[in-house]
């Protein structure tokens, strides 16, 4: 049976995260006391982040999955920014650890030891993330969710970051370089610094209510200019995004002598067309008398461009 027919929804893929970061946690924590190696502590800390990032994506899932209520009448789908929010701050937590940790390494390096093992433990971690972050950016991609493209994209870092430590401890095996070791471990953090910058970017643009992405918005737009004509026109267009959520609103302008009926029809078939072209939207449509001049003044807001 296929992984994604063992989970029904985004939440219940974190669990999967959940389960890996643990594992992940263990292996890569016994090669660091094997091998007494800084950048496999970095590594090991790293993993510490991706468990906390699992357990407040389950907690922001669970909280998103919520239907709207009186509160709440758009639903609770912002609540996956909280979850991405709140990993980049933690990653770069954990990046200032592992650079505190470094420097300490400069000023007393140590031998390093039992590194075969130690190494085979944090390729066996390494792989473990890799097929973990895999299945969810499949899931990502399904559910069309922040929440788990944030969290896959932070296992796909790892992978690197780990398969580069581990290179680099190997080169210190192989030197004697002692002091290679913590470099190793500055250019961990400061990669993984650069991820929870992106993270943090991400989080940004969905939290200030950032309209739908250029292709997206150009597929809807030809939808729109597929049903103008001289008795038709739309204008007013806003979108926005919220999680897995789209949100379109527009005004649509026919005559003012058409039956509520004829004019509803016309609504009722432009929403159901965009909702089957972008999934996961919420349509909000606005009916005007294309002849009154009080309509084309109504245009919405007005924009700067850039």
């Amino acid at each position: 049976m296929p992984i994604a027919a063992s989970f029904s929804s985004p939440r219940s893929y974190t669990l999967l995260s959940v389960a890996a970061a643990l594992a992940t946690i263990a292996l890569k924590t016994a090669a660091w006391r094997l091998t007494g190696s800084v950048g496999l502590l970095s590594d090991a800390l790293e993993s510490g982040v991706n468990l906390v990032a699992a357990l407040a994506a389950f907690w922001a899932l669970t909280l998103a999955a919520k239907p709207a209520d009186r509160t709440h009448h758009y639903g609770h789908f912002k609540a996956e920014y909280f979850s991405s929010g709140l990993e980049s701050v933690l990653i770069v937590v954990a990046a200032l650890a592992i650079i505190y940790a470094a420097i300490g390494r400069f000023q007393q390096p140590v031998p390093l030891e039992q590194v075969g093992i130690g190494l085979a433990l944090s390729l066996l971690a390494t792989g473990l993330n890799g097929v973990v972050a895999w299945v969810l950016l499949r899931a990502a991609r399904r559910f069309d969710s922040i929440t788990l493209r944030a969290d896959a994209h932070h296992l796909l870092t790892d992978v690197w970051t780990s398969f580069g430590v581990v290179v680099g401890v190997a080169l210190v095996k192989i030197t004697g370089f002692t002091m290679l070791d913590p470099l190793i471990a500055i250019a961990v953090a400061l990669n993984i610094v650069v991820t929870g910058w992106k993270l943090l970017h991400e989080t940004a643009s969905g939290l200030l209510d950032r309209a739908l992405p250029e292709e997206d918005h150009a597929q809807l737009e030809a939808l729109l200019a597929s049903h103008e004509s001289e008795q038709i026109r739309f204008h007013a267009l806003r979108t926005r995004v919220a999680g897995s959520r789209r949100f379109v609103a527009f005004h649509v302008l026919v005559p003012g002598a058409w039956s509520v009926q004829a004019g509803h029809d016309l609504c009722e078939q432009l929403e159901q067309q965009i909702a089957a072209t972008l999934p996961r939207t919420h349509v909000l449509t606005h009916l005007e008398p294309i002849e009154d001049p009080k309509s084309w003044d109504d245009q919405g807001f007005r924009w700067e461009e850039g």
